[in-house]
């Protein structure tokens, strides 16, 4: 018997997409002005381990400038035959097959057989789950490098979310939130932390203590923050500001421990055994890229085949009554438009690049930071790495293009390499999960009802508490002499 939820699986809201689209346009339009301000410049580059990587000392103004006005419409469509064609394409189809696979799974009423036996188990202990949770998704973006791999379960987490009495924003904390911050807190994260240490000539994955004690602090910093705004939402679910937007998957999952068997109920054991040995093999495969590298750069793909046929069986398996085909085309529907917002986050980068002004932004922020004294110098190579993550997302891509400039200027500044690393570690993750430019932050937010700005208002006192706390520990690491 079908399980007729009618809001089963991924649904992008029409508000949190038109919020989304508008910033995001609006971002575009001033990368285009920035084409006619910023003059033209550009450093030579060499190609190291198949990336392109600058040549210090090598900048030269060119002259050009003035992006076409035309071009700033047409970005978000260039973004296919640019160099990022391949990632454009690859984060499109993930999401897409996600979003199909999940209202397949909804509809089957696994999920509900899922947050059922979790809310049973763990109603009494739900802060400890949170804990657990946390850690679980800190800890594979810190030590494997995950990210983008994990957007699949952030679904599940905040479905998990409703049935604990929680909202969609503190789903979001424990899993994507949660993934980002390990990420950003490398201890022994291959593309970020692996590739910058690599490229300064420093012993790979060194000094890892300080970076410990970083992520432990992080780690409690992000617990307490959530524990303490779902204690609140418990009091008052209206005091969220998803409250309306939650209402119709709170209705189906807040009292799910109370509710009765499914129809189909005899059947979903064996559809989650079979869809968990499909997560397993993920899982499996994200771990073997750790030590495979070549297994990593096609991750996406396999992780949303996997999920797919993991998912298609298991629906299969739950005899739910309802036609799978349908239900799947359906959940690509309601997740598809935010294939329109990875394009235009993509464009940004894409106008600033083009527009020949990215080098020059480099170029003004490497001979600001050659002024100063150490704890300076610090302090603008991690404020130099922020700003260019708004455009550049990629971890290892930015660690190409910016160590090679950072480690000399660190030995100009009476820096050392391993400060330098980590203050390029700092600048490149935390934001992920703030700036509209990021793609992955737009997938997260297009598989929930949250809208951009109810997110950076929610996240944003957060984002900048730890960013003095990242200041310090850079001021510190200077302070005891990290690395020397």
């Amino acid at each position: 018997m079908e399980n007729n939820n009618s809001n089963a699986g991924i649904q992008i809201s029409k508000k949190a997409f038109f919020s989304s689209v508008i910033i995001l346009f609006c971002l575009m339009m001033a990368a285009g002005i920035l084409t006619y301000i910023i003059p033209g410049g550009a450093f030579e580059k060499t190609i190291i381990d198949g990336k392109e990587s600058i040549i210090p000392g090598t900048f030269h103004f060119t002259g050009d400038g003035g992006y076409p006005v035309w071009r700033w419409f047409t970005a978000p469509f260039e973004v296919f035959v640019s160099s990022d064609a391949v990632t454009v394409i690859s984060i499109i189809l993930f999401i897409c097959i996600i979003g199909g696979t999940f209202a397949v799974l909804d509809k089957s009423g696994m999920l509900q057989y899922i947050m059922t036996g979790l809310v049973r188990r763990y109603q009494d202990s739900k802060y400890k789950l949170m804990g657990v949770l946390i850690l679980f998704f800190m800890l594979f973006g810190s030590v494997f490098g995950i990210f983008e791999e994990l957007v699949a379960l952030v679904p599940i987490v905040i479905l998990l979310s409703y049935a604990l009495g929680w909202d969609s924003l503190t789903g979001l904390g424990m899993s994507a939130l949660a993934a980002g911050f390990g990420f950003s807190s490398a201890t022994l994260n291959p593309f970020t932390l692996g590739v910058a240490q690599e490229l300064a000539g420093l012993p790979m994955f060194s000094g890892i203590g300080f970076r410990i004690v970083f992520f432990l602090t992080a780690y409690a910093v992000l617990y307490l923050f959530l524990m303490r705004y779902a204690k609140k939402i418990e009091k008052n679910p209206e005091a969220s500001s998803v409250y309306q937007d939650d209402l119709a998957k709170r209705a189906v999952y807040s009292n799910i421990g109370e509710m009765e068997d499914l129809p189909n109920q005899q059947y979903l054991g064996k559809t989650v055994k079979i869809f968990v040995g499909a997560l397993v093999l993920v899982i499996v495969y994200i771990i073997a890229g750790f030590f495979v590298p070549a297994l990593s750069s096609v991750s996406l793909p396999v992780m949303a085949l996997v999920f797919l046929i993991g998912g298609l069986i298991a629906a299969k398996a739950s005899r739910y009554g309802g036609k799978i085909f349908k239900d799947f085309v359906s959940g690509v529907g309601g997740i598809a438009p935010s294939a329109l917002l990875i394009m235009m986050a993509m464009s940004v980068k894409l106008i600033i690049a083009n527009g020949g002004i990215m080098d020059t932004i480099l170029y003004y922020a490497s001979e600001a930071a050659a002024s100063m004294g150490p704890y300076g110098a610090i302090v603008m190579i991690f404020l130099l790495v922020l700003g260019l993550n708004f455009f550049i997302g990629s971890g290892s891509a930015k660690a190409f293009l910016l160590i090679p400039i950072i480690a000399p200027l660190a030995d100009l500044v009476g820096l050392t390499r391993q400060m330098a690393v980590q203050a390029f570690c700092f600048g490149d993750g935390f934001t992920n999960m703030l700036y509209p430019t990021n793609p992955l932050l737009m997938i997260t937010l297009g598989v929930t009802v949250v809208s951009y700005p109810k997110w950076f208002k929610w996240s944003i006192p957060l984002q900048l508490f730890m960013l003095g706390v990242q200041v310090l520990f850079l001021l510190a690491a200077v302070l005891i002499g990290y690395g020397a």
